[in-house]
């Protein structure tokens, strides 16, 4: 896994325990952090898809 898409998953993490923090504390600034989760989540899987797309491009069969 290439190492941008740990930190965006650390971030994705993060941000999922913010917004319980935030909700549990009556925030409702735990929805900033729910769309924070979102995002890095879809760039986590963006990464890793890319990662894979080129290992599978550099490898000959044959």
């Amino acid at each position: 896994m290439p190492r941008i898409a740990l930190y965006t998953l650390a971030v994705c993490l993060l941000a999922v325990a913010a917004a319980v923090v935030s909700f549990a504390q009556g925030s409702w600034l735990g929805i900033v952090w729910v769309l924070l989760a979102g995002v890095s989540s879809n760039m986590t899987w963006y990464y890793v898809k890319r990662a894979r797309a080129a290992v599978g491009r550099d490898s000959v069969t044959g």
